[in-house]
C-alpha cells in the first residue's frame, strides 16, 4: 500500500495534525510526519512533494494555518493528490481556509474544513483505497459503525421525547 505523508507548517499544528495520523494509523494506513514551512524551510518542503511518489507516497496532507500556502507549494512539485487542511491561527482559520482553496488553475489542492485534519485522513484513505480491498473494507465498516451509532441516537431520543 501506498504511504500517506502528513505536513505541517510548524510543530505547534500537531494538537489538530495529530488526529490526521491517529486515524490513519486506526485504517492500518503507513504514514509519514515532517514539519516544513513554505514560507521557512521551501527548498526541504519542495525537494519532499518532488520526490514524494518516488518514495512511496499516495497523498500528501498538508496543515497549515494563517497565508497556508504549504498545500500549495506543495501541489506545485507533485502530481500526487494533496488535500489542505486549514488551521485556525487567527480569524478563526477563514484566512487559511481561503488561502487552501484559492489555487491556481493547474495547481488542484483538495481542502477540508478548517481543523478538520481526521477528515483529511478519511478523504486521503479513501484515494489510498482505490486499488486496496482491505482498507475499501475498513473505511466501508466505519461509516456502518456511524450509521448504526446515529440510528441508536435517534432510537434514544424517541424515548426521551415520549417522556415530555
Amino acid at each position: 500500500m501506498k504511504k500517506a505523508a502528513i505536513i505541517m507548517g510548524s510543530d505547534s499544528d500537531w494538537t489538530v495534525m495529530k488526529k490526521a495520523a491517529v486515524t490513519l494509523k486506526d485504517l492500518g494506513v503507513p504514514f509519514e510526519v515532517h514539519v516544513y514551512s513554505a514560507h521557512r524551510t521551501p527548498e526541504e518542503a519542495a525537494e519532499f512533494a518532488g520526490n514524494a511518489a518516488n518514495r512511496g507516497f499516495g497523498v500528501l496532507i498538508a496543515g497549515a494555518g494563517m497565508s497556508a500556502a504549504l498545500a500549495g507549494s506543495l501541489a506545485a512539485k507533485t502530481t500526487l493528490p494533496v488535500i489542505g487542511v486549514p488551521l485556525d491561527a487567527g480569524l478563526q482559520g477563514v484566512d487559511a481556509l481561503l488561502s487552501t482553496v484559492m489555487m491556481p488553475p493547474g495547481i488542484p489542492v483538495g481542502s477540508v474544513g478548517v481543523n478538520a485534519a481526521k477528515n483529511a485522513a478519511l478523504l486521503a484513505a479513501e484515494i489510498l483505497a482505490l486499488g486496496e480491498p482491505e482498507l475499501t473494507e475498513k473505511l466501508a465498516a466505519q461509516k456502518a459503525a456511524m450509521h448504526d451509532a446515529v440510528l441508536e441516537k435517534d432510537a434514544k431520543m424517541q424515548e426521551t421525547v415520549k417522556e415530555l
